[in-house]
């Protein structure tokens, strides 16, 4: 068993829950892309910047 490799199918299963309990309730998940960008994707693959999403708490 790589330890890796299954913490990797782990963390992919909890996004693709988070997406299901999404759209269950009719809501959003955020999520920060490889960009370094902060956005909200809704269920209906709407994917939407949240504001000031530079990453400083000032």
């Amino acid at each position: 068993m790589n330890k890796f490799k299954d913490l990797e199918k782990f963390i992919k299963l909890t996004g693709d829950r988070a997406k299901l309990d999404a759209k269950a309730n009719d809501t959003y998940i955020v999520y920060k892309t490889l960009e370094g960008l902060i956005v909200k994707e809704y269920s209906n693959g709407n994917i939407v910047p949240v504001a000031n999403s530079d990453g400083s708490h000032a």
